[in-house]
């Protein structure tokens, strides 16, 4: 770490289980500080969502600000800055201490819809960014284990319940519609499921197919994936081996977004 990074602002954060988050900012006296949270615009595109939270001095001289549960973040990755005044430049914040311990066993908390999901990172060039998923309803992914045959998920479905004619559809990524689905087995609580998606039923299409739950026959289809912890993150972390199917290997991962789905390539 360079000598200009430490005299840098930083900022450290702790997170309850309800989504509540305290932000403590290290920075020189200000008058007027504020908390400023951007939702990173996609690039070349102008920035559409910000958020500003008044920095209250505390007792040990730092200061202090809370993003309250409510209202929920748009779906994106916020960016923390702060601007020590009116009139004055907004400064990137340096991540620091970030206590997650309250979001580690989250997946176990049934959530009412909208599903509102934040987590705090740090961003590989050492800034504090937080990730934040707003859906009407998700599938949170539980176990998957690869065999030859298949791939076989337990998931838990939040904000919404199961009903009759749910099923699971593996859906083409830019394959116009094309889809298959997939017979799931239902807990008595409407809520947990488990699916098998057999190999051959997926590579004939090379690319990658994403994982979505139906909950009723005519509903609409709800992500798979695993939002419901401490990991902004997973597609590096969570690896899972390839099956071979033929001269084709199928392998499930998780996106960036941390969705799940099917990567159909070649054999060698």
């Amino acid at each position: 770490m360079s000598r200009d990074h430490i005299s840098e602002p930083r900022v450290d954060c702790t997170v309850d289980s309800a989504g509540r988050i305290d932000f403590v900012v290290t920075a020189p006296p200000a008058e007027h500080p504020r908390l400023l949270l951007r939702l990173r615009p996609p690039k070349g595109r102008p920035e559409t969502a910000v958020r500003q939270l008044e920095l209250e001095p505390g007792g040990d001289g730092r200061l202090g600000a809370v993003l309250e549960e409510a209202p929920a973040l748009e779906d994106g990755r916020w960016d923390l800055y702060l601007v020590a005044g009116p009139g004055d430049e907004r400064q990137r914040l340096r991540h620091g201490l970030r206590d997650l311990r309250a979001l580690v066993d989250g997946e176990t908390r049934d959530r009412p819809s909208p599903v509102a999901v934040r987590v705090p990172y740090a961003t590989t060039d050492g800034f504090l960014a937080v990730r934040a998923w707003l859906r009407t309803a998700h599938a949170e992914a539980g176990r998957v284990e690869v065999t030859d045959r298949s791939t076989r998920v337990t998931a838990r479905l939040h904000g919404a319940s199961l009903a009759e004619g749910a099923a699971v559809v593996a859906r083409l990524r830019g394959g116009a519609g094309t889809e298959r689905t997939v017979g799931l087995r239902a807990e008595a609580d409407g809520r947990g499921f488990a699916f098998d998606v057999e190999h051959a039923e997926v590579s004939g299409g090379r690319g990658m197919w994403d994982l979505f739950v139906r909950p009723a026959a005519d509903g609409p289809s709800v992500r798979v994936g695993r939002l419901l912890d401490d990991v902004a993150g997973r597609k590096e972390i969570c690896v899972y081996p390839a099956a071979a199917v033929g001269a084709a290997t199928v392998r499930p991962y998780f996106t960036v977004d941390n969705d799940l789905a099917l990567e159909v390539g070649r054999a060698g």
